[in-house]
């Protein structure tokens, strides 16, 4: 083995340790999110580039909203992994504010070209006319969200 070579083995074992320890750092960190509020509802929103929607499981859970992203990694020909950074499996979650009482059951999650999910969810309309849930009864609520282009 030349010293070439040598340098070569040594160069792609250590740029793929540091590209799988990179991912794995990505898999264990909450994706960043933004939390908007209106008058009749609230938008979560989380970068997830290089997503399709069959990738994205969302879920609102006691308060909070929950998705879950199974990214696939292309191969391209002629090319080898020289740096695997990309996480695959990404996590994030949004915690709505403690008096946010909200309708799961008509939330819309949307993913947009440039990879940004966003995510609405309506105020629950019956707190408008006084006719709220109990909180425990809102809170229990598990809502699966379909993710639309």
């Amino acid at each position: 083995m030349s010293f070439r070579d040598l340098r070569k083995s040594v160069g792609d074992a250590l740029y793929r340790n540091v590209g799988r320890a990179h991912s794995q750092v990505q898999k264990h960190r909450s994706l960043p999110v933004d939390i908007l509020e209106n008058d009749t509802a609230y938008l979560v929103i989380f970068d997830a580039p290089g997503v399709e929607p069959d990738d994205v499981q969302v879920r609102y859970l006691e308060g909070t909203v929950k998705i879950r992203i199974n990214r696939f990694r292309q191969f391209r020909d002629s090319y080898e992994m020289r740096f695997p950074g990309r996480g695959m499996e990404l996590d994030g979650e949004a915690e709505l504010p403690d008096d946010a009482v909200v309708d799961p059951d008509a939330g819309r999650a949307t993913l947009t070209e440039a990879g940004t999910l966003r995510i609405d969810i309506p105020k629950d309309s019956a707190v408008e006319n006084g006719e709220a849930e109990s909180e425990t009864e809102a809170d229990s609520e598990t809502d699966e969200l379909t993710v639309d282009e």
